[in-house]
């Protein structure tokens, strides 16, 4: 398993979706979490599974949320660059990827 690293602004992203999701229903936002931990664990196992999709950065869809993790892997790590709608413009957080 490679190493992952969360970028500040990602681990914001992340919170905030989650207490968004706690907001609606109690319990959700813990769904959400133990779902982006799935995903960042399939990233980690395999971080090439996903094709690159501006600059370097992969994106991997969640299952059950609407959700993106963008991601860079490196040689010896991963990093997520950040947590966004999948109905968001991929090109309004280019300047997040960079």
């Amino acid at each position: 398993m490679t190493p992952v690293l969360i970028r500040r602004a990602a681990e914001l992203d992340l919170v905030r979706i989650e207490d968004w999701y706690e907001g609606q229903r109690p319990g959700l936002g813990q769904e959400f979490r133990d779902t982006v931990d799935a995903a960042i664990k399939r990233i980690a196992d395999n971080p090439l599974a996903y094709p690159e999709q501006y600059r370097g950065a992969r994106r991997a869809v969640l299952r059950r949320f609407p959700y993106v993790i963008w991601y860079r892997a490196l040689e010896n790590f991963l990093i997520v660059l950040a947590c966004v709608h999948g109905k968001r413009d991929p090109r309004a957080i280019r300047t997040r990827l960079r």
